[in-house]
């Protein structure tokens, strides 16, 4: 596993330069392995430019999304390519694009749940779809289904305007006895989305979900959420606030999401209301920036030397410098508040804005996943001389999910196609060493 972030010191790791508070033994151990799990909706992105009387043909709503039929989807699909307007095809879904990204970074394993098209045709979706995803990421346990998996068409017309054709396919099929729990015994984290539990009815897709969730909680898992979209929980915030206090550890939300959940517009009042139900809160902000909120020990707490910054909570970075937590590992838990604005004030062009909070996420992941990594092969580190959550402070996984998020922005894909350069090529260094 890569170190998560970018340093200059060794922090003791890759473990096999042993840290000096742990007494060589004689004979090496193997190092332990982990890995994270996510659940998605396996789904192809498309995207295309078309003209208006291309979307009244197939009776789309210029600007909104609609559900397609498969047979318009194939129809749609064989048209675009005939006339050759296709212009991106990328291996989509918001737990995908996490798992990918965190592979990329972590150069490790990460295990995807979900359905699979039995029978893959060179230029197919299914094929589109294993073409864009990382070697890393195991699909060995994905659920063969008959047909196509899901199917996102992004349509552009010459005014700039978005139009979504969204057709499901097999995607939500996943069956609750294709979970396997042996999978769950020496994983760093299971990772979530809303919408895998909000499916029309009849979809065996949240039954998967609920059976998953039922494991990371016997083998002590963090269970991470990502929102998804403001509408979702719009629909009944507080069907979510009583799902997040059941059932999540972390909750990776933008603004939108985080008002529609809190009915705060503030990301960082929303983030700390956010802490009533979860142990640790990721909110992106877009230009604003991104936050963290989440708890640690009073006693394990660091002060930030960086400068303290006003808001609704006045100093709220004080604790920054500390790593998370959670509550119920706290005897006596505080809240610890960490933001940061955007990387190089942003990308001087945004590519794609799509799966940049995904990108911020697998970065969080990976340095979850570096801790739990540690923690089994150098038990007795100063590094765990409490039960933390992530390897490094709010702090540096702020810095570190911002500059992930930076990469994403500046390309076309929502998923990385290599790590984050060893060496800067800009003069901001700095930016590291804080």
């Amino acid at each position: 596993m890569k170190f998560p972030g970018q340093r200059k010191s060794k922090h003791y790791f890759p473990v096999h330069a042993r840290d000096p508070l742990l007494s060589q033994s004689k004979q090496e151990k193997r190092l332990a392995r982990t890995h994270i799990i996510g659940i998605d909706q396996t789904l192809v992105d498309i995207e295309a430019c078309v003209d208006d009387e291309f979307l009244e043909r197939y009776e789309l709503s210029k600007g909104h999304s609609l559900v397609i039929t498969d047979e318009k989807a194939e129809a749609l699909y064989r048209e675009l390519k005939e006339k050759e307007l296709i212009t991106h095809e990328f291996a989509g879904g918001t737990i995908g694009n996490t798992l990918h990204n965190y592979s990329v970074l972590a150069d490790d394993k990460s295990l995807l749940l979900g359905v699979m098209s039995k029978d893959i045709e060179i230029g197919s979706y299914a094929y589109r779809y294993l073409c864009n995803t990382s070697s890393r990421m195991d699909m060995n346990y994905l659920q063969p289904v008959e047909g196509p998996i899901g199917r996102c068409f992004a349509l552009i017309t010459s005014d700039g305007e978005r139009t979504f054709a969204i057709n499901e396919g097999r995607m939500n099929q996943l069956r609750p006895d294709s979970i396997p729990e042996h999978v769950f015994e020496d994983a760093s984290a299971l990772v979530l989305t809303a919408y895998l539990v909000r499916c029309k009815e009849g979809d065996p897709m949240p039954a998967a979900t609920m059976q998953a969730i039922e494991y990371a909680k016997k083998y002590d898992v963090p269970v991470v959420l990502t929102l998804g979209t403001k509408f979702v929980i719009a629909d009944d915030p507080q069907w979510w606030r009583d799902f997040l206090r059941e059932h999540v550890t972390v909750v990776a939300m933008n603004e939108d999401e985080a008002e529609a959940l809190t009915g705060e517009t503030d990301p960082l009042m929303a983030s700390e209301k956010t802490l009533e139900w979860v142990d640790l809160v990721l909110c992106t902000a877009g230009p604003v920036g991104l936050y963290m909120a989440g708890y640690t020990e009073n006693a394990a707490k660091r002060e930030t030397s960086l400068p303290l910054l006003p808001g609704e909570i006045p100093e709220f970075n004080r604790y920054e410098f500390s790593r998370p937590m959670l509550k119920a590992d706290c005897q006596d838990a505080i809240k610890v508040y960490s933001h940061i604005a955007p990387y190089m004030g942003g990308p001087e062009r945004i590519k794609n804005t799509n799966g940049a909070g995904d990108g911020a996420l697998s970065a969080l992941l990976h340095d979850m996943s570096a801790n739990r990594y540690h923690r089994e092969n150098v038990p007795k580190s100063s590094k765990h001389q409490y039960t933390y959550l992530t390897y490094s402070s709010f702090s540096q996984i702020c810095l570190y999910s911002n500059r992930v998020s930076y990469e994403v922005l500046a390309q076309h894909s929502p998923r990385l196609s290599r790590g984050l350069p060893e060496r800067e090529d800009s003069l901001e260094e700095a930016y590291w060493e804080r």
